[in-house]
């Protein structure tokens, strides 16, 4: 009714105002049915992230490092928090590694779509002669267990090291041997702690990640002997980039899985990755079919 007194009385602001509203309710609408496809196991869990530089040295740790700050500010974005648990600094710029939690309704859900190979082509900053420069790295997600979900790890089966803290921290760091590193000795998997003060909540910090990632690892032999393929970490192998970032000699952000290209680089860079995240889970919901 209101509409109709809109049009008929030619009121052009009640009309902007009622097509506003009908814009937030198609956004909320839109938003209500993805977050009916996260319906596995794990989807509405926190998510622990970890992103590590691939080969190339100052450059792909300075990619890792855009890299981190963008899902930090995609976390912001969506009224999440975030919480680092390990942070291996660069030897000149950027980080070598970083390990952090996204804690809110659905993380795991909606960031699993960026398990991969991420790669940045750009003119370099650090090569005085302004050549371009192609940088990789490689992004792995991982469900934060409920505290309910028990995974048996027997000592016996771990190599625990404590060591000196490095990089950013404060005068506690390198003064005391509090950061942990925890090797399973069965599978391989080696998690590192090295945020907090005391060795003890580094080792439960530790413990979490490790049993996330034994978790996942076993999520991931099921489904392959169920579906048929190949795990998340036959996927991420350099080479067989996910997504591709282009700065040089033109700009746009392309998701190779979906065939989607972005030409707002910047805007994606700081955060803005929802049409790519989107578009995979609904691209995944259309295989299920």
């Amino acid at each position: 009714m209101l509409l109709e007194m809109a049009l008929e009385e030619s009121d052009n602001d009640t009309l902007a105002d009622i097509e506003s509203q009908l814009r937030d309710i198609d956004a909320r609408i839109e938003k209500f049915s993805l977050s009916l496809m996260l319906d596995g196991d794990n989807d509405a869990n926190n998510a622990i992230v970890s992103i590590n530089a691939g080969a190339g040295g100052t450059e792909a740790q300075d990619w890792a490092e855009m890299l981190f700050r963008m899902y930090l500010r995609w976390v912001e974005r969506h009224g999440y928090k975030s919480d680092i648990i390990d942070f291996q600094p660069g030897d000149e710029a950027g980080i070598k590694s970083v390990t952090f939690t996204a804690e809110g309704e659905n993380a795991f859900g909606y960031l699993k779509s960026e398990r991969g190979v991420h790669r940045l082509v750009r003119i370099s900053p650090f090569n005085a002669s302004g050549k371009r420069h192609t940088s990789f790295a490689s992004v792995f997600v991982y469900p934060e267990l409920d505290q309910e979900i028990s995974i048996d790890v027997e000592e016996k089966d771990l190599r625990v090291d404590v060591f000196r803290a490095s990089g950013a921290g404060g005068q506690h760091v390198n003064k005391t041997s509090s950061a942990v590193r925890i090797t399973h000795l069965p599978s391989g998997i080696v998690v590192q702690c090295q945020q907090e003060k005391s060795q003890h909540r580094n080792r439960d910090l530790a413990m979490k990640v490790l049993k996330s990632r034994l978790y996942e690892q076993e999520m991931q032999k099921q489904e392959a002997e169920m579906q048929k393929v190949h795990d998340s970490k036959d996927d991420i192998a350099w080479g067989s980039q996910i997504r591709s970032y282009v700065m040089h000699p033109y700009q746009m952000v392309k998701d190779h899985r979906i065939n989607l290209d972005v030409g707002n680089v910047s805007d994606v860079l700081d955060g803005g990755i929802d049409p790519f995240i989107d578009g995979w889970l609904l691209s995944q919901r259309k295989e299920r079919r």
